[in-house]
């Protein structure tokens, strides 16, 4: 493990890393909102049932619910909402 170590530091390493940042900071903001886009479609689709909307995946995503409320407070909270649309899924 020390010669993976000992690898990171080259000069090669650090180019490597200071070009993939050069490359990679001005898309920062863009991909951040592509998976934020991403996480939204896919609390949709987890909440369809709740919303009386038929979910084709239902079976999978039924047990991701509990992991689910955090985000969906955060969600509802950046879409301007102080209080969740669906009264059941708790209280703010």
């Amino acid at each position: 493990m020390a010669g993976r170590d000992s690898r990171k530091d080259t000069p090669l390493a650090r180019i490597a890393a200071g070009l993939h940042e050069f490359y990679v900071a001005p898309y920062r903001r863009t991909f951040a909102r592509a998976q934020r886009d991403e996480d939204d479609l896919f609390m949709l689709l987890v909440f369809a049932e709740t919303l009386g909307v038929p979910n084709p995946a239902a079976c999978y995503t039924m047990e991701l619910m509990p992991v689910m409320y955090e985000r969906f407070h955060a969600w509802h909270r950046r879409m301007g909402l102080e209080r969740s649309p669906l009264d059941h899924i708790g209280c703010c």
